[in-house]
């Protein structure tokens, strides 16, 4: 950071009145104030997902002493047992002349929060209404939706697929799959998005719609071909991750595995291969065609993978083996497994049944830690979701191998999960 700049929120008992620093990027800046560093973690990974920056700080004297290149757009401040540290962070932002919106969040009383967001309004600062403490990832983007931050809506963009692929927009997010029983890294699963010049980056919802069979095919081929990059990249950081991409069954019985393994693969010898995810309601009724494709995929160390699984697994019982290496949760099931009577027994029946196959069972969009829980009790293998990690640019990601990397010292193995 420059030492040219201002802090954030000075001490209104120590500076004098500040203007905020101009802005020097288009990209969003938020700030995240909370001594929990599991808190801090969430929002980080949800506004970097929404294509925002963050600063993450555990106390407000460090939020208010750090100095900053540009004024951040919002910025999410706890409200602890002693209120009065809130307070003097936004006597700080007035005196700043902040601009910004304020979300305060905390497991205080309502009354406790209103006065202090009251403080705000004094002070003329912009504050949102109060965040209560514990909230899931979607409470998050519709405050990010509704201050028009991060990414741009799908309806904003209209692009096409084959446009997009041709301007060299589409890029590959990774997701981190975490063993549940260890609380290891033991995979990741890539994701594609666009990086628009005009629209920043971009969900599938963006582009997807619409595409052509020849498309969808050059997409699926393109993120075989990343997958199989980042590998490498990750590989020369120490750590062997297996990466799950999506692939419609069309387009996998037409790509030339043998052809692009070949020239991309990592050439490591622990490398663990790639993991293929088809969905359910694509591969239910061709399980002929899905041993087929599992034998030839297994010559080059790619195995498939049941994404959404559950809504059709009684046809799936009816089978004596099934030649999938993992088999993916449907997140309605997941949601709410560690407290939702329908939902915990229908998850345990998946994860038996999984288990029945030889397959490992993965649970999707965890959000909430208690449902994370329930899943290991039931047995659950691999989950991923908001909770463990957002998808996240690839750089980033290799960033976040390195740092865990460099902790737990040299050596192979995997690296150790965020904490819940």
């Amino acid at each position: 950071m420059s030492a040219s700049t201002q802090p954030i929120a000075p001490d209104p008992a120590e500076t004098a009145d500040a203007e905020a620093p101009p802005s020097a990027s288009h990209t969003p800046l938020g700030l995240i104030v909370d001594p929990e560093s599991s808190i801090r973690h969430f929002l980080t990974l949800i506004l970097q997902g929404s294509g925002i920056d963050t600063m993450e700080f555990s106390d407000g004297g460090a939020f208010r002493r750090a100095r900053v290149s540009r004024a951040p757009d919002m910025i999410f401040l706890d409200v602890n047992l002693e209120a009065h540290d809130a307070i003097r962070s936004l006597e700080g932002l007035a005196k700043a002349n902040y601009k910004g919106a304020v979300q305060l969040m905390s497991k205080r009383g309502s009354a406790v929060l209103e006065n202090v967001k009251l403080i705000g309004v004094h002070h003329k600062l912009n504050m949102l209404p109060v965040l209560k403490k514990p909230f899931d990832s979607s409470s998050v983007q519709k405050i990010i939706q509704d201050q028009k931050l991060g990414n741009a809506p799908a309806a904003a963009a209209r692009l096409s697929l084959d446009e997009c692929l041709k301007n060299n927009w589409v890029e590959f997010w990774y997701q981190p799959k975490i063993d549940l029983r260890k609380k290891q890294l033991a995979g990741a699963e890539a994701f594609a998005r666009v990086r628009h010049p005009q629209y920043g980056v971009l969900s599938p919802g963006s582009f997807m719609p619409g595409a052509d069979d020849a498309t969808i095919l050059a997409l699926s081929e393109f993120s075989l071909v990343s997958a199989l990059k980042a590998g490498l990249n990750f590989s020369k950081l120490g750590v062997n991750l297996r990466i799950a991409v999506n692939v419609a069954v069309p387009a996998l019985v037409k790509l030339p595995i043998e052809d692009i393994v070949r020239a991309h693969r990592p050439s490591v010898a622990s490398w663990p291969g790639l993991i293929i995810d088809v969905t359910e309601e694509q591969i239910v009724t061709e399980i002929g065609l899905a041993n087929e494709l599992a034998q030839k995929l297994n010559q080059h160390n790619i195995k498939l993978a049941i994404d959404d699984f559950g809504r059709g697994f009684t046809a799936l019982m009816k089978l004596k083996e099934v030649p999938f290496a993992e088999m993916k949760l449907d997140r309605a099931f997941v949601v709410d497994c560690g407290t939702d009577k329908v939902n915990a027994p229908i998850c345990k029946a998946v994860i038996d049944l999984a288990h029945s196959f030889g397959s490992a069972a993965v649970g999707i969009g965890l959000e909430k830690a208690a449902d994370v829980l329930a899943l290991v009790s039931m047995g659950c293998d691999l989950g991923q979701g908001f909770l463990l990690g957002q998808p996240m640019p690839e750089e980033r990601f290799a960033s976040l191998l390195k740092q865990r990397a460099t902790a737990r010292g040299p050596g192979p193995g995997a690296a150790p999960a965020p904490r819940t």
